[in-house]
Formats: C-alpha cells, structure tokens, sequence
C-alpha cells in the first residue's frame, strides 16, 4: 500500500459527462484497487413523485436519464398499468415499441460514438453522431422533441404517428441500415480497435451473475438476458427479433453487442411500422379515471439495460411510495472486476464501456440541516428508515 499512488478519476473529467469521484489506487502503470465516492448528483425522484401526480410524474421520471428518457415512463406506465389492470391498445404497444427502439438506437450511437472519441479515434465518433442525427429528426418529428418525448400516460400514448410520419420512418431505417453496415465493419475489422479494446476490461459470465448486472454489459459476457423477451411487454411478443450476445465480456465485445442489437432494433421498428398500418384507426389509450389503492412493479429494457419501478398507491392521485433503479446501479459496480489488474488507460475505457449514467445512480449519502449544517442521519440511518418503512407497507398491506 505505501507504493501506491492515487489517481482521481472525477468528480470532473473529460470521460465523464456527469459529477462522480473514482479513485484509482495504483502501482506504477497498473490500478490494483478502485473506490468509488458518489453523492455529487442526487435529485431526490423518488421523494418528488410523491408530492406529483400520477400524470406529472411521467414528465418527472423522464428527467431521471437525459439519454434513455423514455425507459423510465415505460417501466412507470408497465406498473400502473399493473396497478390499475388495464392493458394498452395495439396500436399504443406498436407506437411505445418504435419510441423504446428508437432510443436504443440513438443511445447506442451516442454510446459508439463516445467510445471512438475516448480511444483517440473520432472518425467513429464523428460518423456515428452523423447517423444518429436522423433517429433524433424522427424523434421531433413524432414527438415534438429530440428528447424527453412526453409520449407515454397509463393506457396508452399522448400521441398517434400519422401515415407521413410511417413512411418517413421507414426512409430513415432504409437508410439505417446501410450506414449501421459501415459502422459495424469500420469497429469489426479495424485493427487498432482491436488492439485497444480486445482482452480489455473483461467481465466473466460469472462476474456478471455475481453483480446482478443487466443490458448489453451482461450479454457481453454471455448472459442471455433481455425483459423485452423474459418479461414481453408492449409489443415486443407480437414481433420476431433475437437477443444478441457475445461470449468474451471485454469492450471489444460490449461494441460488439450494440451494433449487432441496432439491427434488431431496426427490425422491430419496420415490423411495428407494419402493424400500424393494418390498423390505421386503432384507438391509442385506454382511459383510465382513477388509480385503485395497490401495489405494483413495472420493468423495461432501457439501452443500458433493465430498469425497475415500484409503486404504492392508496387510492389518491399521488404514489405513497415511488422506488426507482437504474441499470447503471448495478452495472458500475462491476469495475471492481474489469478494472482492477488492468493499465491506467484501460481501466478508464472499461469503466466507460458499461455506459454509466450517474444521475440515474444516485442515492442519498446523508441528511443535514440547511441552516445549522448539523447532519441528521448518516448514509446507514437512513438505510434503516428506509427497513422500517418497508416493513410497515408490507405491514399495512398485508
């Protein structure tokens, strides 16, 4: 240990987008030990939703990511839904697939994209930005904005997509599929990428298992998992497409997942294009008047992988407990595997290569007062309180 020096990775850095602190303890060249210290971006969501709607919270969750903004009103709607046991029209589960799949698409590039820059290679990150441009013009198109949709409310969609808007989308996956070709062979057979990224960072089958880590960081290592297939929600059991997987579990194979899953998406919007053409006056909501005391969970596969929403409600229009997790929340932890034993410059590159999301990520690290700066609970209090007042809903519910 007194050999070691430490290299600080954050709060504020190049790599990351977002305030997050990691501390590289190192020998020479190689990190032998990583501590991470979080705390820099908490929000409080899940305290905010309870003094919302059940309407307001849709826009409210879609600020937890600005990148998988939609992932969150899919898992808050898929538990509503739940909670008040309807089921969203057809031509509703087709238009939440395209906006889910979309995303994934633009989130992926962006993902790419980010990955070329970090390895000093910015002709990917240039063309890969260029082709996730007309996924965002489709978006303002549909939407009325290149993020943050406002599509989703319980029993349906906000919004119906037009016959223009159908074929222009159909223009821009024809298009997709061409420039995904070039994406995916300039990253397969590049020799440098190989190099940098191959034997990298690796995550076993096991490690991924022992983290419970979801989305394409656990199907890099070979876990064959996906809620869209596991746990069919909208209309992803009404349309033929594959998980992808890779058995390696380094970066190379993480890049590898995402481009090969693009083309999925591709598929699954064409044929969810399809279905809204058959039914070109299906009804796009359920109407639902109110909210049934309950509790209930929602899922859904974000591009980072699976999010998780839990809801309890007691007959008003505001959630009495709203309890959110993030791929992310999961996933970054497992740098303690990929990173440890590696080079400082990879070990940067494999932290990234689980596409972290921070604010997504934050918890609570503890509770002071404005005024004094007394602290009122430290991070294990407030874990505690948490305990009891699980304890008492399972109490009160049961």
């Amino acid at each position: 240990m007194a050999n070691q020096k430490i290299i600080p990775v954050g709060p504020y850095h190049p790599l990351q987008e977002e305030p997050e602190l990691f501390k590289l303890y190192c020998e020479g060249e190689t990190v032998r030990d990583i501590k991470w210290e979080t705390g820099y971006n908490h929000r409080g969501i899940e305290k905010l939703s309870e003094s919302k709607t059940f309407e307001q919270v849709f826009f409210l969750v879609e600020r937890i990511c600005g990148i998988c903004s939609t992932s969150h009103p899919f898992a808050f709607a898929n538990c509503m839904e739940e909670i008040a046991q309807v089921e969203p029209p057809d031509r509703a589960k087709y238009i939440r697939s395209i906006v889910g799949e979309l995303e994934r698409l633009h989130s992926h590039y962006l993902w790419l994209g980010l990955a070329g820059h970090f390895l000093g290679y910015n002709t990917v990150w240039m063309w890969a930005w260029k082709y996730r441009e007309p996924i965002l013009d489709l978006f303002e198109i549909i939407s009325g904005n290149r993020n943050s949709y406002a599509m989703f409310k319980i029993g349906g969609v906000r919004r119906d997509v037009t016959g223009d808007q159908i074929a222009l989308a159909r223009k821009t996956m024809s298009d997709l599929k061409k420039k995904n070709d070039l994406l995916t062979g300039a990253v397969m057979d590049d020799p440098v990428i190989h190099a940098r990224t191959k034997g990298v960072g690796v995550l076993t089958r096991e490690d991924v298992m022992d983290y419970a880590a979801v989305g394409p960081t656990a199907r890099a290592s070979g876990w064959d998992i996906d809620v869209r297939r596991d746990d069919p929600y909208a209309a992803y059991d009404m349309v033929e497409w594959k998980v992808i997987t890779a058995p390696e579990g380094d970066v190379f194979a993480k890049a590898q997942v995402r481009l090969l899953e693009n083309y999925e998406s591709i598929k699954i919007i064409e044929q969810c294009l399809d279905g809204l053409e058959k039914e070109p006056e299906g009804d796009t909501e359920v109407k639902v008047r109110e909210i049934p005391e309950g509790i209930g969970t929602g899922r859904a596969e974000a591009p980072r992988g699976e999010v998780f929403h839990f809801v309890k409600t007691d007959g008003s229009n505001s959630p009495v407990r709203h309890k959110i997790r993030a791929p992310s929340y999961v996933n970054i932890a497992t740098f303690r595997k990929s990173c440890v034993g590696q080079t400082i410059s990879d070990a940067t590159i494999s932290l990234a290569a689980v596409d972290p999301c921070y604010c997504c990520t934050e918890r609570m690290a503890f509770a002071y007062d404005w005024h004094t700066g007394r602290k009122i609970y430290d991070g294990n209090q407030l874990v505690e309180l948490s305990k009891q007042k699980t304890q008492q809903i399972i109490k009160n519910n049961a």
